[in-house]
């Protein structure tokens, strides 16, 4: 994973990966290395939420509604909002923000679409941080928008620590994954306002279990939304419609 969020703090804390034994006193001090590490990512989440409010207090402000989308890798999250952004096409006005690692092809996919798309190229860090997102508004007109996407990096653990500011988010789950995910990765699930069942176009041919998969979300997301949604096919996306404009935030008349 990356450096900067703490990832291997769990395995440096619970395991010991050098080969030297314990049996001489002069190698003791490596147990001090978790609390300090433990601390400095407390350091890091405090920054970062700082900012994350400042991110939400601009959003406030200008009346912009922003949802913060997270999934693994490869579950549809760019498709979905390309058909999102269509869906929503003459009744709102959205704006994307795309994290990877490298490559900047899905907001090229989003730009097309005809809506400011911009690319945070993230290079070895595994998720935004709200300094990321702070620093792209830059590039973003918030007084003409009502929504902003934020297409998170590909990744189950990382981002769920990290408040970008946004009012809502939205975990998606494909049919692809297994039914198990959101029990192996229930903190980000846990968080989740609305978790959008993906792909359901392929659920047959990957014999997908649904009554399986709703009761691990509902057993790790218990107040999200679930929505079976296909971009491909449109098969729920009036129903995602309808939730999303039930999000937006409303514009305050003086």
């Amino acid at each position: 994973m990356c450096e900067h969020c703490g990832c291997t703090i769990t395995e440096k804390a619970h395991g010991h990966t050098h080969g030297h034994g314990h049996g001489h006193g002069r190698h003791h001090h490596h147990h001090d290395h978790p609390s300090r590490e433990i601390e400095v990512m407390q350091s890091i989440l405090s920054r970062n939420d700082r900012l994350a409010e400042r991110n939400r207090g601009m959003f406030m402000a200008h009346h912009v509604t922003a949802i913060n989308f997270m999934s693994s890798p490869g579950s549809g999250k760019t498709m979905l909002l390309e058909k999102t952004i269509e869906g929503l096409r003459g009744s709102a006005q959205c704006a994307v923000l795309v994290g990877d690692l490298a490559t900047d092809n899905d907001a090229k996919r989003l730009q097309a679409c005809g809506v400011p798309a911009i690319q945070i190229s993230t290079g070895t860090t595994c998720h935004l941080d709200a300094h990321m997102i702070h620093h792209a508004l830059e590039e973003i007109d918030l007084t003409t928008l009502d929504f902003l996407f934020i297409e998170n990096v590909g990744n189950l653990v990382c981002p769920a620590s990290f408040d970008l500011g946004e009012q809502s988010r939205v975990v998606i789950l494909s049919v692809t994954e297994g039914e198990d995910k959101p029990l192996k990765y229930p903190v980000l699930f846990h968080q989740a306002d609305v978790v959008l069942l993906t792909k359901t176009d392929l659920a047959e041919a990957v014999s997908f279990k649904r009554a399986e998969a709703l009761k691990n979300i509902r057993t790790a997301a218990p107040h999200a939304r679930i929505l079976d949604v296909s971009a491909v096919t449109s098969e729920g996306m009036g129903a995602w419609m309808t939730v999303l404009m039930n999000m937006r935030q409303p514009v305050m008349v003086s």
